[in-house]
């Protein structure tokens, strides 16, 4: 991919707390650089209780398969990163 892809996208996903955005930033970071293809690539950050995702590619088509990977990832990670209705304990942030 060229160093400079024509199309880009900034997800910024606040979240009630830093230590969430930590675990959410935790679980989507491990995928970059592992997800198949060439023409897509994604960054990941997080600034206090915001996580953003930047994600760039050579096309509409790769961009708009990377948003859905991403979106995707992020949305399975905050699932994994919720609160406990149950009275359970959750995982200790180690173990996330």
């Amino acid at each position: 991919m060229a160093s400079s892809a024509p199309h880009r996208v900034l997800l910024e996903f606040e979240y009630e707390s830093p230590d969430r955005a930590r675990l959410v930033e935790r679980c989507v970071r491990q995928e970059v650089g592992e997800i198949a293809g060439d023409r897509t690539r994604a960054t990941v950050r997080r600034d206090g209780a915001t996580l953003a995702v930047d994600v760039v590619a050579d096309d509409l088509v790769a961009l708009r398969a990377g948003l859905n990977t991403w979106c995707t990832l992020v949305e399975v990670a905050e699932g994994l990163s919720e609160p406990r209705r149950d009275g359970a304990r959750e995982p200790s942030e180690d173990t996330a």
